[in-house]
């Protein structure tokens, strides 16, 4: 799914276009018991439980595709009879109308979500009727192209609120607060099935992870029954050691200047698509063509690419790149620069050391105080 078809989706996650017909929750402890259930018609919900179950929901569509949201694709195993995808669509196809579904489905979360504390599981179920896009793109809500049904999983962690002093009206009186417990913003999710081309993919799901670094891969596979992709920060490193590995002592200032740039000029080629840069094999061989690293270099970070990430490697470009960012850093200096002006960096030989000259054609500050760029007049007089 790309950025156009998650925000079609997330603007059905309110009161004026709700398509929600069936909620369903489940309160899970520390100790991975199931504490309560529940289940009901959305519609049956009061106003202001409805608007804040609509918050959670948006907020489980929210974020980086390809760091928080990652389009993760069924293995064909997982399609047939007894696979977790044929698990799911099962559940989708009741409805939410079969407990016996419900409760395999709460159980599957209970046996492999890592959690040490208190959280609270949401599943609902939607039926958005598509509507039709004339030739200028505008939506016609009376022309339905396709119904889309899905099933949409959050994930919430559930904290006791903080201790405190408040205001008791019946005995009129200051004393200790109560101390709830508070569903908090989801953690973890999934929308089954994907939203791709403003139509069902049975194939794919959109997974959600609040933090991007913490994907749950044991969650992944158990759940999706797919392999876990690399964490946005993953991509960065393993992309990092190809270059440092196979370059060696070759990994100067001036080809990482140029990976840079190369990658950003993709980047940018590619700023209006709805869709994130992905690189794969290919785009990665052309960064480093024309960054000119030697073919023999290339080929030791094709193998080397193929071996760490398997055969068909994906980095999201948005990952790896630093993109409004370029630093130099020592153990004792970090220098921070205009990605636009890399060009005023220099490396030279100064004295028999390696050193970075950078050069100044306008004011300098030092802790905020503007110094001289150029050394005094000599005086003459004397």
């Amino acid at each position: 799914m790309n950025k156009k078809e998650i925000s079609e989706i997330k603007k059905t996650l309110n009161p004026e276009h709700s398509v929600i017909t069936k909620i369903c929750g489940c309160y899970v402890d520390g100790e991975k018991e199931i504490k309560c259930t529940s289940k009901d018609a959305f519609h049956a919900l009061s106003e202001e439980e409805a608007f804040k179950y609509f918050e959670i929901f948006r907020r489980t569509l929210s974020g980086t595709i390809g760091k928080n949201l990652l389009n993760i694709e069924f293995p064909m195993q997982e399609e047939a009879e007894g696979g977790k995808q044929e698990f799911l669509l099962k559940l989708r196809n009741s409805k939410l109308e079969d407990d016996e579904l419900i409760n395999e489905f709460y159980q599957k979360i209970i046996d492999n979500y890592i959690y040490a504390s208190n959280y609270y599981i949401v599943l609902i179920h939607g039926v958005y009727d598509v509507p039709g896009k004339s030739t200028d793109g505008s939506e016609m809500f009376d022309a339905s192209d396709s119904v889309y049904e899905y099933i949409l999983c959050s994930i919430c962690p559930v904290n006791l609120s903080k201790s405190g002093l408040s205001y008791d009206a019946d005995s009129n009186s200051i004393s200790e607060r109560v101390r709830d417990w508070i569903v908090g913003a989801p953690a973890t999710g999934f929308l089954f099935p994907a939203f791709n081309d403003r139509d069902t993919d049975i194939h794919q799901t959109l997974y959600f992870s609040k933090n991007p670094e913490e994907l749950q891969t044991g969650f992944i596979e158990n759940m999706i029954g797919s392999d876990a992709p690399l964490s946005a920060g993953g991509q960065k490193e393993t992309f990092n050691n190809l270059i440092s590995d196979a370059l060696g002592e070759e990994c100067d200032f001036n080809t990482i200047k140029t990976i840079h740039e190369t990658l950003n000029e993709m980047i940018e080629e590619c700023k209006d698509s709805p869709d994130p840069l992905v690189l794969t094999k290919s785009e990665v061989k052309r960064i480093f063509e024309e960054s000119n690293i030697p073919d023999e270099k290339i080929n030791i970070i094709e193998k080397q690419l193929t071996e760490s990430v398997g055969e068909k490697p994906s980095f999201v470009a948005a990952n790896i790149s630093s993109g409004k960012k370029f630093n130099i850093e020592t153990p004792d200096v970090v220098i921070k620069i205009n990605p636009e002006r890399t060009d005023l960096i220099q490396t030279k030989m100064v004295d028999g050391r390696q050193c970075l000259v950078i050069e100044v054609n306008e004011r300098i500050e030092v802790n905020g105080v503007s110094v001289r760029t150029a050394p005094l007049p000599l005086d003459t007089e004397n």
